[in-house]
């Protein structure tokens, strides 16, 4: 028993955590152990792979429920007996546990990755290199009579989908992720410069078989900026006295901070154009949109406040002329 994993103590989370709790619980330790956050750490690697493999398994309802009957049933003494009472009592269920002798090979089957896979009278087939080997895309067939006859049959090349988070710094920037695959595959992959949310990347060759995978690109959000297409918007917060009298400002970009000149008189709400300050596409890149807002001080001295009461005093303009 020594190889039970525990995959709500390894996500951190409640057994009756919801979806978005466990998918949160995953991007925040995924974070945290990314191989490319923690290079050489081999320790950090495995927790992540680790990691990946709780994900897999407590994001997808069916193989949560399995996985939750499993171990309800694993943690008792005489495993293998209880398991197999239970699967006689219930002809609907739909895993024999007592089929598994521990628990990687549970995993395997559920994950449908190499490893050891039921065979009729609790026996199992051993993965190995060999041409007999059972493979992903390959499916063993006993011959009816006959058990210890086996055929091996090729699937069809087969597309898969898969879905892959990024920061918006490393979406504008490219370079190389790594994805975990349903099938228990790592995939390390060469990011295009510039990927935008909801971009769909084909991997060629790469599905089950020869088929293609498809990765769909989720853009995490950003304190600061918004992705809309290739566009940059960010909101961009100025003094009133800024606003009134113009003057350069430093503004963030994705690209570090850059200084622009604001019009005498700009207002809440108004947009200025940065240009190609965005997303590349190609040969051209998009522009970042910064939107004016005005804030007021919180605290201001009494030398400040001597200085607005004559400045009131002073003022002509009436913002509610209109209204009377």
């Amino acid at each position: 028993m020594q190889n039970f994993r525990n995959y709500y103590e390894i996500l951190e989370v409640n057994r009756d955590a919801s979806p978005g709790e466990i998918k949160q619980a995953y991007r925040r330790l995924a974070r945290r152990y990314h191989p490319d956050l923690n290079p050489g750490d081999k320790g950090a690697e495995e927790q992540f792979k680790t990691i990946g493999e709780a994900y897999d398994v407590l994001s997808d309802e069916n193989k949560r429920s399995q996985y939750d009957q499993f171990s309800h049933f694993w943690q008792q003494n005489g495993f293998r007996k209880t398991a197999k009472a239970r699967s006689r009592s219930n002809p609907s269920t739909a895993v024999d546990y007592s089929e598994y002798r521990d628990f990687n090979r549970f995993v395997d089957q559920l994950l449908n990755r190499p490893g050891e896979i039921p065979r009729p009278q609790g026996k199992s087939v051993r993965v190995n290199n060999n041409s007999q080997a059972y493979r992903p895309g390959t499916r063993k067939t006993y011959a009816p009579g006959n058990p210890s006859r086996t055929t091996v049959k090729r699937e069809r090349p087969r597309d898969i989908e898969a879905r892959l988070t990024l920061p918006l710094e490393k979406a504008y920037i490219g370079g190389r992720e790594r994805i975990r695959l349903e099938d228990g595959r790592s995939l390390e992959v060469e990011m295009p410069q510039g990927t935008i949310d909801g971009q769909r990347i084909r991997l060629k060759g790469q599905g089950i078989e020869g088929g293609d995978l498809y990765l769909k690109i989720t853009v995490e959000p950003h304190p600061i900026f918004e992705l809309q297409g290739i566009d940059v918007f960010c909101r961009v917060p100025l003094t009133p006295t800024e606003a009134i009298l113009g003057g350069a400002v430093e503004v963030p970009t994705i690209d570090g901070l850059v200084r622009i000149n604001v019009p005498p008189g700009v207002k809440p709400g108004q947009r200025l154009r940065l240009a190609e300050k965005g997303f590349p596409q190609g040969e051209t890149r998009g522009d970042q949109l910064v939107e004016i807002a005005i804030a007021i001080p919180p605290i201001v001295s009494d030398e400040e406040k001597e200085l607005y009461e004559k400045l009131r005093g002073l003022e002509t303009f009436n913002p509610r002329s209109a209204m009377y």
